[in-house]
């Protein structure tokens, strides 16, 4: 299984809108786009998706920009991953009356078993995890 690029940068979006939940200041897709080393025209693409699948949320106007829709406890990976891909994990194998059963079985565990993780994972689990890890080096 191999994530694409655009799931990258999507979670990317997303962390960098975390760190500033807390004080509600919107932020600029090219700020958000230089701070996570992101092209900006093609984050303005995946801010249009997360908008659709209401993971963030537009201000428009001058000081306009994107924040999180929901508090970032509430937004995981899984979520990030279905808005842009649909499926986290699919195999045409899933749905093909050639596989052979104790195969699609194997491919349906491993759908459970990704889509399980990636849905355990919160974006107020990240920022935790970055604010230890930035500790150690005080």
């Amino acid at each position: 299984m191999k994530l694409s690029v655009k799931s990258d940068y999507a979670a990317r979006a997303l962390l960098g809108l975390a760190r500033s939940f807390q004080t509600r200041a919107v932020r600029r897709a090219e700020d958000l786009a230089d701070e996570q080393g992101v092209p900006a025209n093609y984050l303005v693409q995946i801010l249009i998706e997360l908008k659709a699948a209401h993971l963030v949320n537009s201000v428009r106007g001058k000081e306009g920009g994107y924040l999180l829709a929901r508090q970032p406890a509430e937004i995981t990976l899984g979520d990030v991953l279905r808005a842009i891909h649909g499926n986290i994990f699919d195999s045409q194998a899933l749905t093909d009356s050639q596989c052979p059963p104790v195969l699609r079985n194997a491919w349906e565990k491993m759908q459970e078993a990704v889509s399980r993780t990636a849905n355990a994972i919160n974006f107020q689990q990240l920022l935790d995890e970055a604010d230890r890890s930035k500790m150690y080096y005080i």
